[in-house]
């Protein structure tokens, strides 16, 4: 998918307005947030948040490790 888009002034700032597809390929809405992640190919926009799920990762890999401390602490 190739398209181009306008920047346009919104107040004091500059912006770009999405077209309702992209908004649907990205699943977001009106005040839903969008990252912007630097990759090699260039910039990515992107609803997916990469700090979280490194978050994510790092618990789920605790979790993991000591699943029977915290299921002794859960009861």
């Amino acid at each position: 998918m190739i398209s181009s888009l306008k920047l346009t002034t919104i107040g004091n700032s500059v912006g770009v307005v999405l077209p309702k597809e992209i908004l649907t390929k990205l699943r977001v809405d009106k005040g839903d947030t969008l990252y912007v992640v630097e990759t090699p190919e260039g910039i990515e926009l992107t609803s997916y948040c990469p700090e979280f799920a490194a978050q994510m990762d790092a618990a789920e890999k605790i979790m993991r490790e000591n699943r029977d401390v915290l299921k002794k602490l859960a009861q």
